[in-house]
């Protein structure tokens, strides 16, 4: 199958050659010894019988034009939107590679020039698991023979922080203060576990069904997204209290832009913090509420497989994120029962009033 020859007269080393996937490989033994180059033909031969051999291409695709084809692959088009800002910075670093050429050194390189850019480990990382991914798809289509990844090591990230978890006490001052807006958002999101911008501030009439009492998310960040919520009694009458203000006749958004009703709010940070600030509660991102839902669930003993469908993630893997806080929403209400029964246990041994 294979054969063993000299390129030129006067060459030293022998070339062997093999036939795979229909067409003749040539590579150099890097030796002048005929018997150690028959050890090393036999010793590729059987690579190739046993498939273990994957040929590349002899002139791979220049990294930018792979970049545009992986792209066109990817079906969802948030995942194709989060990723494109990363395929652009990647296009930029290796303009005119080829596929070949991206080695990890020149992955470190690009790094070490987007650290000294000042940008986060975290958006780093999120570039190079993009490049990871693209240079596998490459490897697994023969386009290249090895994955450099295997060389690369990502970045520290720094400490994240532990999502804030509200607690009933901070929902109740909340709400007390919150203009109809924000209230009717912060009680969608605590009672149905939306996504703060992609679900809840995304949400129209139509999605709502108040006959069924159900709420159904049409696009979302994930395929596992797409998802029925039920609607709980409170939710739904704080969603007609907001109806009766801007209902379906205004726009057909439930959280309109006023002065644009056909476009729905992208933001309501100011407003937010604002009734945070009178609320008198620790500040912390509307998406915290997402959270909440999921650790209050979490804490009435809902299965973590049930939670990650209810928050719309495929896996209950993600609650991992959520484990500390969860934890410590548990460990407080502990607390607040010893509390109650060592405030019981004194009353009991407290001394009879005279009269």
């Amino acid at each position: 199958m294979g054969t063993l020859y000299k390129r030129a007269k006067g060459s030293r080393n022998w070339i062997m050659a093999v036939i795979v996937d229909g067409r003749q490989v040539c590579k150099s033994t890097h030796t002048s010894n005929k018997r150690l180059a028959e050890r090393l033909l036999s010793r590729w031969e059987t690579e190739v019988f046993e498939g273990r051999f994957h040929l590349p291409q002899s002139v791979p695709p220049v990294f930018a034009e792979w970049a545009d084809e992986f792209l066109a692959r990817v079906s969802h088009p948030n995942t194709r939107k989060r990723y494109g800002s990363s395929v652009g910075k990647l296009k930029s670093q290796f303009t005119r590679a080829r596929l070949s050429d991206i080695s990890a050194a020149r992955i470190d390189e690009f790094k070490e020039a987007r650290l000294a850019e000042g940008v986060e480990p975290a958006t780093i990382n999120h570039d190079l698991r993009v490049l990871r991914r693209m240079m596998r798809l490459a490897e697994r289509k023969r386009l290249i023979s090895r994955n450099p990844f295997i060389e690369v090591d990502f970045l520290k990230q720094r400490y994240v922080r532990t999502p804030h978890i509200v607690t009933f006490e901070e929902e109740e001052k909340i709400l007390a203060v919150a203009p109809p807006l924000i209230r009717a958002l912060v009680v969608l999101i605590l009672e149905t576990g939306m996504r703060s911008h992609r679900e809840a501030l995304a949400l129209t009439w139509e999605a709502i069904d108040f006959a069924n009492d159900s709420i159904r998310v049409r696009e979302s960040k994930t395929r596992a997204g797409i998802r029925n919520i039920p609607l709980s009694a409170r939710c739904k009458a704080e969603l007609l209290r907001w109806r009766e203000m801007f209902g379906p006749e205004f726009s057909p958004f439930v959280f309109p832009k006023v002065r644009t009703p056909t476009q729905p709010l992208k933001d309501v940070r100011h407003s937010w913090e604002k009734t945070l600030k009178e609320a008198g509660v620790p500040r912390f991102v509307l998406y915290n509420l997402r959270h909440s839902y999921a650790s209050r669930l979490s804490a009435a003993g809902v299965s973590d497989l049930f939670v990650a469908q209810m928050i719309g993630h495929s896996s209950p893997s993600i609650l991992q994120t959520y484990a500390k806080a969860i934890d410590e929403y548990r460990r407080d209400a502990v607390r607040k029962l010893e509390e109650m029964r060592a405030a019981h246990a004194l009353w009991r041994t407290a001394p009879p009033t005279g009269h």
